[in-house]
């Protein structure tokens, strides 16, 4: 076959991924969920193994809203109005209502002018970053944002990277003022809750910068954040780590509904002017499909939800349980990174007891994700919870007692035993 030699090169990358221990593996994968019960919140099946229940804690479901009932009966009805896809890209064959109308409701919870929904935040990023570099720009990004945004710049290919230390303000600072003498235009980015470590971006003073640097740009300094672990997941309200840092609205605000709402897609808000550019110019929107009709519904009613008393209640909740879950850690000698936010990493600093330690509570029934050397720095290594509303108390204590099974009496130096 023509592809033979292609396979066996492809082969053999794999072959190098896998002893650089890069490799990803088999996924699990999900084929049933158990209805919460009994004081426990659901519990899901895993092919392969039976009817054995797992509590999952490796989900960014923050709020629970993908298996809420209004959720679920928003987007039924809406396919059985529109259908099971949007059909084709919005330039050709129009939006449906329910796009327009997410869209609005996504401005309005931002208290922005616009917004605009892509397919995906991984979407949103690569069609935005791109679309704001000019042949003089600098583009200033933190050493820990996501994927997406690494990408995004490389798409750029801006005249001037910078890479800042992570949440070093005062590398930023000098960054920022480097640039003025070569660039007519920053662009500042920055994750606003760093995925695998729960921390964020001290957006209050990353704005003070930009504005007390925005007279040396001909076209300004402008601040980009994508907040898609923030938004439903931080803040007294949900609205992420802008409400959480009390910093003003950023420039430019990307997150998702993939994650505390629930649902699927990403977005985008920020001025008129830039959303329509995005329409008439961003790849990623002009020539990909849509998030569904039925998508969007679920989304709009999530946003609702959320903008509701049930969504502070939901809040509330998902605050206590992080707080209970880091506390558990911390009382078992475990080290974690303080914060409100519910991914809650237990860092270990070890990859074989990493291994070990995911091994482990999977057996117990609780489903993590671990982060080992090379994917992180020798010494960074960790094992990433992620708290849910849909967590009770019973739920946080269980995933508790099988991590006590493993852990060392509090003097240890390592805080938790050696597998």
């Amino acid at each position: 076959m023509p592809t033979q030699r292609l396979s066996k090169a492809l082969a053999a990358q794999l072959d190098e991924l896998s002893r650089a221990g890069l490799l990803k593996g088999a996924e699990s994968v999900l084929c049933g969920v158990m209805p919460a019960q009994a004081g426990y919140g659901p519990r899901f099946l895993i092919e392969g193994e039976g009817d054995k229940p797992f509590l999952r804690m490796n989900a960014n479901n923050y709020l629970g809203m993908s298996l809420r009932a209004e959720v679920i009966a928003a987007e039924e009805e809406a396919a059985a109005k529109y259908g099971a896809g949007p059909g084709a890209v919005r330039f050709i064959s129009g939006a449906w209502s329910p796009h327009v109308a997410l869209e609005r409701r996504l401005a309005a919870f931002h208290s922005r002018p616009a917004a605009i929904a892509f397919s995906s935040a991984y979407a949103a990023i690569m069609g935005l970053i791109p679309q704001l570099v000019g042949k003089k720009t600098a583009i200033i990004s933190d050493a820990l944002n996501h994927n997406c945004i690494i990408n995004a710049i490389s798409l750029a290919a801006p005249a001037v990277k910078h890479i800042y230390k992570h949440l070093d303000m005062g590398e930023l600072e000098r960054r920022l003022d480097e640039s003025t003498t070569s660039c007519d235009r920053a662009v500042i980015v920055t994750d606003g809750v760093f995925s695998m470590r729960g921390d964020h971006a001290p957006l209050d003073r990353i704005m003070a910068l930009a504005r007390s640097r925005d007279g040396a740009f001909a076209d300004g300094a402008i601040v980009v954040v994508d907040d898609s672990h923030g938004v439903g997941a931080l803040g007294a309200t949900g609205r992420g780590t802008e409400e959480y840092t009390i910093g003003g609205p950023v420039d430019i605000l990307v997150a998702t509904l993939g994650k505390a709402f629930g649902v699927n897609g990403g977005y985008v808000v920020g001025d008129e002017i830039l959303i329509r550019y995005l329409r008439e110019r961003s790849p990623f929107y002009v020539y990909s499909n849509p998030i569904t009709p039925a998508e969007a519904a679920a989304a709009h009613k999530a946003i609702d939800i959320v903008d509701s008393a049930v969504g502070l209640s939901l809040l509330a909740h998902l605050r206590s349980m992080t707080a209970r879950f880091k506390a558990g850690l911390i009382r078992l000698g475990f080290e974690t990174l303080p914060g409100e936010h519910p991914v809650a990493p237990l860092v270990t600093r070890d990859s074989a007891r990493t291994v070990a330690l995911v091994e482990h509570l999977r057996r117990r029934g609780v489903l993590v994700t671990g982060l080992t050397y090379p994917v992180v720095p020798r010494g960074d290594e960790e094992i990433r919870f992620q708290i849910s509303a849909d967590h009770t108390a019973a739920d946080i204590d269980a995933a508790l007692e099988a991590l006590a099974e493993m852990a060392e009496p509090k003097d240890s130096p390592m805080g938790a035993k050696q597998p």
